[in-house]
């Protein structure tokens, strides 16, 4: 990394150990405007969204996707890619990403992945074991057992089968028993067996250098805020009438098109416009819902290592702090 005449940062791709740029925070925490002040740089980066509501085409106001004219700045990849009536599993994300990751460095770019869908970073990070796909006849199978003898006894069962497993499911976990047994009859192995096989080859953090930042408002209380003013903006820019289209399609409707329509804001306006819910209480828990997804980020992120919180109340700040971290780390 060196600096040109107007005091820019110059990363230049390593193709042989490549540079990848994790940005991660909660929702709300200013991960886009950081990202796009970062792109306005001059950086020879390119973006990707780590983001499983950003994929859904036509879902742009409650998912604060990036709006045209910031997309115009800083592009980013994996955005609108799927209808909202499409699934979109970590496994679609994790082979669509090594693409594009691969893409990005084989043009000399350094990948930025920014977003908050935690769950995707840390299959990046860790690799993504294949598990057999669910067989509905074996579920209904092991679910009329457990109507005859008891759940409890279905749990004693996968104690028998695979005791590590069944020490991190709690008994009354229905559905991850379930998913145990099933892999067990599926596969022939259990669950803490395919772990043990499992092979890091697939995870590229040891072919990659990765940095990983986390960027957070200096409280709880300025993130709340930021959420709440957030989300009333939504409303006053059309966010119930971008839903109305979405309900307006019988297929959407369908329990097993409901993915995208689960998505936080997307789900209680939903409710409202189904009469379960009245207008006020819609928001109340939109809001609610919202404030409880970033706490689950913010726990995510402080169980993670080998990463660097910037405090993002000012974002001209933050975009100083990454770059000097960047100089001081990449050489």
């Amino acid at each position: 990394m060196q600096q040109d005449k107007k005091n820019n940062i110059i990363i230049k791709q390593n193709i042989s150990f490549p540079l990848i740029i994790f940005i991660m925070g909660p929702t709300a925490s200013g991960k886009t405007s950081l990202v796009i002040a970062l792109k306005k740089r001059k950086l020879k980066i390119k973006i990707i969204s780590v983001d499983s509501a950003l994929v859904y085409k036509g879902m742009n106001i409650g998912t604060s996707k990036p709006s045209v004219s910031e997309l115009e700045i800083a592009p980013h990849k994996l955005i609108d890619i799927r209808d909202p009536s499409d699934c979109y599993s970590v496994s679609d994300f994790y082979c669509d990403v090594i693409v594009e990751i691969k893409k990005i460095i084989k043009s000399g770019y350094v990948p930025v992945l920014v977003g908050g869908s935690m769950l995707y970073f840390k299959v990046l990070l860790q690799g993504l074991l294949i598990l057999p796909k669910s067989d509905e006849v074996i579920r209904n199978n092991l679910k009329c057992i457990a109507q005859k003898i008891g759940w409890m006894n279905v749990y004693r069962k996968l104690q028998y089968i695979d005791p590590d497993v069944s020490r991190a499911i709690h008994y009354n976990d229905h559905k991850r028993i379930i998913r145990a047994l099933e892999i067990f009859l599926i596969s022939g192995k259990t669950l803490t067996e395919l772990k043990s096989k499992y092979r890091s080859a697939t995870c590229f953090t040891s072919q990659n250098r990765i940095l990983q930042f986390a960027i957070m408002p200096s409280s709880r209380e300025i993130l709340h805020n930021r959420i709440e003013r957030r989300f009333y903006k939504m409303l006053e820019i059309g966010f119930e009438n971008e839903v109305r289209v979405l309900f307006s399609r019988s297929d959407l409707h369908n329990d097993k098109s409901k993915a995208a329509i689960s998505c936080v804001g997307y789900r209680q306006m939903w409710e409202y416009l189904l009469g379960k819910i009245e207008y006020n209480d819609m928001i109340y828990q939109s809001i609610s819902a919202t404030k409880r997804v970033a706490k689950q980020q913010l726990t995510w992120l402080r169980s993670w290592s080998d990463l660097y919180w910037v405090n993002s109340d000012c974002i001209s700040c933050a975009v100083d702090e990454v770059l000097l971290i960047l100089s001081q780390q990449i050489y």
